[in-house]
């Protein structure tokens, strides 16, 4: 069984598959032959996840979108349309494109027309918690981060991909919370957590809406 070994000072072995390959993390020390046993053992779970993730390789290189393709936004199903004399943005419902753009341009403008909507949504939502959990963040930036729906610097500057404009309300609301908590414990205490807790008790439900997104983007290359 093929796998990228990346050895480093951890304590453990890990299995990370991604991009239809398989990395195994170990301990600097640990043999060769004990890392091969570790990964014959997890056999059929490499094979199940294996497949998966080509799977999505796959669709993520034949991921395009054109005029008439849907797209989420705020947890609901949003068209793609053309619309003469209109500079590209959202009406409410739909996103609306000036017409006869190539599928590469029809991408790159929905992905702007999402930052757009980030920064003004995700502003408002922060200063709506922020008030109620007496914290003020230092800045609130939109990134094209692919792998973290937000953060919290040291410097109290939030920052929010543009895909959680693709989640449901409850689930942006539960990342704004998650990182405006940063602010006051910047860890994953129990402290944090019931910080958390105190202003969405449903915050694992919350967590959870999350996840079917997450294999969503999985299968789809936006940038």
């Amino acid at each position: 069984m093929e796998y990228t070994l990346i050895r480093s000072q951890r304590r453990t072995i890990a299995i990370h598959i991604k991009n239809g390959g398989m990395e195994v993390r170990a301990p600097m020390k640990m043999p060769k032959r004990d890392i091969d046993r570790f990964v014959a053992s997890k056999a059929q779970w490499i094979a199940k996840h294996l497949s998966q993730s080509q799977a999505n390789a796959e669709q993520r290189e034949t991921f395009t979108l054109d005029y008439g393709d849907v797209v989420m936004f705020r947890g609901s199903a949003c068209p793609i349309v053309a619309r003469t004399g209109m500079r590209a943005g959202f009406d409410g419902e739909r996103f609306c494109l000036p017409p006869n753009l190539p599928m590469p341009q029809v991408k790159s403008t929905v992905v702007q027309i999402y930052r757009r909507l980030a920064q003004m949504y995700l502003s408002e939502r922060v200063m709506h918690y922020a008030k109620w959990m007496k914290v003020s963040p230092a800045a609130i930036r939109i990134t094209g981060a692919k792998t973290r729906w937000g953060s919290c610097s040291a410097k109290k500057s939030l920052n929010f991909s543009w895909r959680l404009m693709m989640a449901d309300d409850a689930a942006i609301d539960y990342v704004v919370v998650h990182e405006l908590a940063h602010i006051t414990e910047m860890n994953h205490s129990v402290r944090f957590w019931l910080l958390v807790a105190r202003i969405l008790p449903d915050y694992k439900l919350r967590k959870n809406l999350l996840k079917t997104l997450q294999r969503r983007l999985r299968a789809e290359d936006w940038e």
